[in-house]
Formats: C-alpha cells, structure tokens, sequence
C-alpha cells in the first residue's frame, strides 16, 4: 500500500450505519490518511466473528465494533489481540457513563435502533411527505408540513428535505422561479416553519453551470446562468425573506447536515417559545 494508506475494520451487530457515521467524523481530522474500509455488519454468531477475524487477518488494521453480546466481544477482542491488532469499542463510554447516570440495566441486544417503532414509521412517513412535497408539488397540502424550505434553484433544498425526513421532520420544498410568483399556500402557511436558503451568486453560477454539463447542455448560455441576473435573482429572494419575516441560511460553505442541522434548531427555538 502507499504511504498513508490503512486498512480499518468496522465490525457491528446491526446494519453498520452508526460506526460508519462515527469513522467518517474522525478521520476527516486526519490529512495525507487514506483508509481503507471494510465493513462487517449484522455480527451476531461466532462463526461469523471468525470470519472476520480472518478477514482483519488478510489485511491488518485497527477494528472499531459496536457489539453488544460479551461473548461474541470476548472472541472479537481475543482474535485481534492475538494478532497484535488494536480494536476500539466506539459507545462502550457512552453507554456505559449514561447507564451509571441513569442507574439503569443495560439491555444489551443488538439492532435496538432499528426496530420497527412509532419513530421508524414517523421518519417512513416524513420520507413519503418529502417525495410528494418536492419542487413545489401539492402546494394545497404545505400546511401538513413541519418546514418549507424556499430558495432559488441549486440551492440544496431537495437534499436538505430528504436529510430532515430521515430525521422524522416533514419538510417541503418550493423553489423562487423569477417571474413565477410563489403560491399563496407559503406565503399564508402558519403551522410549518418556513426558512429561505441563499447563496453566493458567484458560487451559485457555477453550481448551475456544473449542472447543465451533466444534463448535456454545458455550452449554452442562458439567463440561468448569466452572472448578472443570478445576483439579481439571488437578491430578490433575499428581499422576498427578509420582508416575510423568515429565518434565512446561506449554504454557500455549508454541507447539507450542517444546514439541516441549523434548520433543527430553528424548529428547536420555534417549539420553546410557543405557548404550553
């Protein structure tokens, strides 16, 4: 392997989703380190414990597991030891402090999270709300929604909805066509929190242009792209925010968890101030 490059096991009982999530927020940290990944999910007998061990022992590296059951930890933790590979238990002091706290029995059965709970079936039916509600679709049902997101054109708000509905947030989005004027269900909407997104025009054009190349239509100069009228564009939908009253985000240098994240709080802040 060249310089900087690691083989890392992420070894769970469940669908793997969690160590991932926690192995891609580390090693951003770390630059010149290009890791490897091999994925061990849904780890639940000890003949597949041996089958991975013989898979870290193919290609040596550190082992981050989120296992449950001590005796499949115990032969896990055995094996690497063996090899002189270090592992790393990732909510071991989570859930471990948090059980001290709570002075509460750890239950210790894999797979917890994904069980088919009311949170599931809300996060289902905030998925479907989102497919339905994209672009501007079924405006006469915005008032059904959490949060409508409004924003010209690429600026991230069909990716945003979708992050919001994988958290259970039912969110629309309705895009700022110039000359097209918004539907009377965003501007009257009391129950949803509605947010307008913006963003750099210099920024914008270019995201607009990278789109057009994809759809095969790169070389052709339009009003979409023209640097002039997307200021403008983007300026009047600043105005349009602005004299509305609604929180506005600029996701110019921000990622679509971040901007999800700044639109749950707002929800957040919302729910704390209205009345008991």
């Amino acid at each position: 392997m060249s310089p900087g490059t690691y083989h890392l096991h992420l070894v769970s009982d469940a669908t793997g989703e969690t160590i991932a999530s926690v192995a891609r927020a580390v090693l951003v940290q770390f630059e010149g380190i290009e890791p490897i990944e091999h994925v061990w999910s849904l780890i639940r007998t000890a003949g597949q414990v041996e089958r991975v061990l013989g898979g870290i022992r193919a290609h040596p590296g550190p082992v981050l597991y989120t296992l449950v059951n001590d005796e499949l930890r115990g032969l896990l933790v055995e094996g690497c030891r063996q090899q002189g590979v270090p592992t790393i238990p990732v909510l071991d002091p989570i859930i471990r402090t948090l059980a001290s706290i709570f002075g509460a029995r750890i239950k210790g059965r894999p797979g917890l999270q994904h069980e088919l709970d009311d949170d599931y079936y809300r996060r289902i039916d905030a998925v479907h709300f989102a497919l339905g509600h994209d672009d501007g679709q079924a405006s006469e049902r915005l008032e059904e929604a959490d949060v409508i997101i409004v924003g010209v054109s690429r600026t991230s708000k069909t990716p945003t909805c979708m992050y919001l509905a994988n958290r259970g947030v039912k969110a629309a989005n309705v895009p700022l066509v110039p000359g097209v004027p918004l539907p009377d269900a965003v501007l009257q909407a009391t129950r949803p929190l509605v947010v307008g997104l913006t963003k750099d025009p210099n920024s914008l054009v270019e995201v607009r242009r990278t789109r057009l190349r994809h759809i095969g239509e790169g070389e052709r100069e339009t009003d979409y792209v023209d640097p002039e009228l997307v200021k403008a564009e983007v300026l009047a939908a600043r105005r349009l925010f602005t004299q509305q009253g609604w929180p506005m985000i600029d996701v110019s240098r921000r990622s679509i968890e971040e901007t999800a994240a700044a639109i749950l709080t707002l929800l957040q802040d919302r729910l704390a101030r209205a009345p008991a």
